[in-house]
């Protein structure tokens, strides 16, 4: 009996070049690996590769020259240490994410646990053509959100809180929108020019900004052999129930419009963009 190399690409094992050797993609979630399960791949490429690894553009780690043979004994080996291979072909590929608020002290928004929860809840989804998630923290965009098929960044909703201001003018001085004006001892937020950055509350001696965390979505980045600029469709989102029911209904639409081969950007393309709208919106709006 053949090889079954479909299956082998499911689960992570990509064909190289050199006959009956692999390149083993792993499951990295928001670019965290652990020591123990650094430990383990170490191990693997050591033992069953030329000892060394690959580091993905999307936070993933790849072990070449696995063989066949030994596909097994690196799938033990790197159980032992927590670690496992990752997916490859027409699905929900590797969460990406930034280190967000816990770490960066531009972050609007926690990262790592998002992550962990689109992962759970997509990761390795069967669908038309692969679909890329990245969460970035904030308006710096270090994780390009809008690379991606469905992209997260962090914001910050901000109001004034005149009880605490001491009129520095330091939040004026630091938007760069031109969103913030001071008039007459009263500062003033454009909200139409507001891209929540959050600039003005993290630049406050005084802590004279009420904040929380928003999430900016945009829907079909692509960055390959054709490079399109992923575009919002909705307002930002407060809550991550409401996140996640405008994450279903972009996969569900990718799922039941895409044909087979066809990234997420060229189905709006060809099915409509007004359709996706009308899809999105009623998901931000629960109807």
């Amino acid at each position: 009996m053949g090889t079954d190399y479909a299956t082998l690409k499911k689960g992570g094992f990509m064909r190289q070049k050199q006959k009956d050797h692999f390149s083993l993609r792993l499951s990295v979630v928001g670019g965290q690996v652990s020591a123990e399960q650094l430990v383990a791949i170490t191990k693997v490429a050591n033992e069953f590769g030329h000892g060394y690894i690959h580091l993905t553009s999307r936070q993933g780690i790849e072990i070449p020259y696995i063989q066949l043979k030994d596909i097994d004994k690196v799938k033990e080996a790197l159980a032992e240490g927590g670690a496992k291979p990752g997916v490859c072909g027409p699905r929900v590929r590797t969460i990406t994410a930034c280190q967000g608020s816990a770490v960066c002290p531009n972050g609007c928004i926690e990262t790592e646990e998002l992550a962990r929860e689109l992962n759970d809840r997509y990761f390795g989804k069967e669908l038309p053509h692969k679909f890329k998630f990245g969460i970035t923290g904030c308006q710096n965009n270090c994780l390009k959100a809008e690379e991606n098929d469905l992209g997260i960044k962090g914001g910050l909703k901000v109001s004034w809180k005149k009880e605490d201001c001491i009129n520095c003018g330091l939040c004026e001085k630091v938007c760069r929108e031109g969103a913030i004006k001071i008039e007459d001892g009263e500062v003033l937020i454009d909200q139409e020019l507001c891209n929540n950055c959050g600039r003005c509350a993290f630049s406050c001696p005084t802590d004279a900004y009420e904040t929380s965390p928003v999430y900016l979505i945009s829907f079909g980045g692509l960055f390959g052999n054709k490079i399109n600029k992923g575009e919002p469709i909705i307002p930002y989102v407060e809550d991550k129930e409401t996140l996640f029911r405008v994450c279903d209904a972009a996969l569900k639409f990718f799922e039941e419009n895409a044909n087979p081969g066809e990234r997420f950007k060229f189905t709006i393309d060809r099915v409509g963009k007004d359709k996706l709208d009308e899809v999105i919106w009623k998901a931000y709006n629960r109807e």
